[in-house]
C-alpha cells in the first residue's frame, strides 16, 4: 500500500455528529450538631463523602468557554507535484513521466486543487494518480464510512487525520492495484495506483502539507 505507516492499524467508524452531553451537578446538604452550632465544608475532589467528614458540599458552576472568533487557517494545497515528495520517494518513481498530456488533465487546477499523474501513457498498466481537493468534513467522513462499510477498506487515524486504504488485483493484468485516501482539515488526498506504489508516498505528501 502507498505509504503504509509502521504503527498499529485499527478499523474505525467515524461519527458525523456527536450527541450533546449535559453535566448535572447536584448539591447535598447535611447538618451536624456540635454544642448547638453547625459547620459546613467542601467535599474532597476524590471522594465527596470522605469518612468522618460532615458538612454540605457546594456545587461549582462549570465555566462556559468563550467562542473563538479566530478563523482556522486555510490549508495550502501544493502546486508542484515533485516538491511535495521526499527524495527517497522521488527515487522510487525514477524516470516515470509526470503529468504527460496524454495521461489527461493534471497539474494545478483553476479552483486551487491539484492533480498529479505519474505514468507512462505507453505502458499497459503502471502508474498512479493523486487528486488533492477540498471537502467538508461531513461529506468526507460519510464517503470514508461507506468505503469501510461497503467496500472493505481499512481505515485508521494517523497524523491527526483519517486514512483509508485497500489493495486488489488488477482485473486485466497480473498486478496489484489500490487506492489510498487521507483526510484532514477539510483537505482530501486521494490516490489510485496500479503496479506503482512507492513506499512513503502518501506520508510524504502529508508531511509537506502539515509540516
Amino acid at each position: 500500500m502507498i505509504g503504509t505507516p509502521s504503527g498499529r492499524r485499527r478499523p474505525v467508524r467515524f461519527v458525523l455528529a456527536l450527541a450533546g452531553l449535559t453535566l448535572v451537578l447536584t448539591a447535598a446538604t447535611a447538618c451536624a450538631s456540635d454544642g448547638g452550632g453547625s459547620r459546613s465544608g467542601s467535599p474532597s475532589p476524590v471522594d465527596s463523602q470522605a469518612p468522618g467528614a460532615a458538612g454540605s458540599p457546594t456545587a461549582t458552576p462549570m465555566p462556559t468557554p468563550a467562542p473563538s472568533t479566530t478563523p482556522k487557517p486555510l490549508v495550502v494545497i501544493p502546486t508542484d507535484c515533485r516538491a511535495m515528495l521526499a527524495a527517497e520517494v522521488l527515487a522510487q518513481l525514477g524516470a516515470t513521466p509526470l503529468n504527460d498530456p496524454a495521461a489527461g488533465n493534471s497539474g494545478p487546477q483553476a479552483d486551487g486543487e491539484m492533480i498529479c499523474i505519474w505514468a507512462d501513457p505507453a505502458a499497459g498498466t503502471a502508474g498512479l494518480k493523486t487528486e488533492i481537493t477540498r471537502m467538508n468534513s461531513g461529506p468526507a467522513l460519510e464517503m470514508l464510512n461507506a468505503l469501510a462499510d461497503d467496500e472493505g477498506f481499512i481505515c485508521y487515524t494517523p497524523d491527526d487525520g483519517t486514512r483509508c486504504e485497500k489493495e486488489f488485483p488488477n482485473p486485466q493484468y497480473p498486478v496489484t492495484d489500490g487506492r489510498t485516501l487521507y483526510f484532514r482539515d477539510d483537505v482530501l488526498i486521494d490516490t489510485t495506483y496500479s503496479n506503482l506504489a512507492p513506499t512513503g508516498y502518501t506520508g510524504s505528501i502529508v508531511d509537506h502539507i502539515w509540516p
